[in-house]
């Protein structure tokens, strides 16, 4: 009897313990690296080759730059089809320079196929590269169309396939009489045949237009922010390659949309984008002190024994 109530004071003990237990902090998500279920979508620093970290916060997606560096949209398409991305860096196409729309022309991918949109496309072999710097000094803002910096946006489209042709039409076997089976038949079925057999008009493919880049000009703008915000540059120029084709929309609107914004850390930190100081995953109990009675004096003597 003894023996059972011990071990039921034991469990109560235990469960008293568990209750007095402070609850653990709220942790924030932890951050991605790439976004998009039909193109797959990262931001990635070419002086590191690594992706930069994509923070979620208040329903929208960040990323942390640093000024002076340069950085890529790596695209991965993950269908087995190809896919055209009309991408924009501050509110303008990055191909054509116009003040993006999703409409305007893009890239196209193969399926599968992955690529690093490295900057602003000036020709069909070289770009001018991507990099961070202060506001006003952003390409957008230069061109006197500062309202949209600090944005990347992606949009996909999936592309129309003309169907297959028909089979051909099986020629009509000659009767042993000389006369074939058409001339036989009556005039209304035979003009319903030839209706029939006409061929299905196909679809008008679409040109690419050919890059055209704005003139530049001195706009600046500031922001109440801890730090200067920031935007996308008018890099150094650099070679890089593309050819044209042709592509039809399944639907004018796009299949998918991918937005990630961008600022600073010092920026994102003081917005709480960032959290300043990792929370500890649980809380710590106060360690044993050494010296519990800082009083002077000597070692007094035992209690007695009896």
């Amino acid at each position: 009897m003894n023996r059972r109530f011990f071990s039921t004071a034991l469990a109560l003990a235990a469960l008293s313990a568990c209750t007095q237990t402070p609850a653990r902090p709220y942790l924030p998500p932890s951050p991605v690296d790439r976004l998009g279920g039909l193109m797959e979508v990262s931001v990635v620093d070419r002086a590191t080759g690594r992706e930069l970290p994509i923070y979620r916060a208040n329903g929208e997606y960040w990323v942390a730059g640093r000024p002076g560096a340069r950085y890529a949209l790596r695209l991965r398409n993950r269908m087995g089809e190809r896919l055209m991305t009309v991408m924009s860096v501050d509110g303008v196409n990055v191909l054509t320079g116009e003040t993006a729309g999703v409409q305007q022309n893009g890239y196209v991918l193969s399926g599968g196929e992955r690529a690093d949109i490295a900057g602003w496309r000036k020709s069909d072999s070289q770009i001018a590269a991507f990099e961070f710097t202060a506001n006003g000094n952003s390409y957008a803002s230069r061109t006197g169309r500062p309202d949209e910096v600090g944005v990347i946006g992606v949009a996909v489209f999936r592309e129309r396939v003309a169907p297959p042709p028909p089979p051909p039409v099986p020629m009509p076997f000659p009767r042993r009489d000389g006369y074939s089976r058409e001339e036989s038949a009556p005039r209304g079925d035979f003009e319903a045949r030839n209706k029939s057999m006409a061929p299905a008009p196909g679809a008008a493919p679409s040109a690419s237009a050919d890059s055209a880049a704005p003139s530049e000009s001195a706009v600046a703008q500031s922001r109440s922010q801890p730090a200067p915000s920031l935007g996308t540059g008018h890099g150094r120029r650099e070679t890089s390659y593309v050819g044209h084709t042709t592509f039809e929309r399944l639907r004018s609107s796009p299949d998918e949309v991918v937005r990630i914004r961008y600022d600073s850390r010092e920026n994102l930190v003081a917005a709480g984008v960032i959290p300043a100081n990792p929370a500890p995953r649980w809380p710590r109990p106060a360690g044993p002190t050494p010296f519990p009675e800082s009083e002077a004096g000597y070692v007094p003597d035992p209690p007695p024994r009896y």
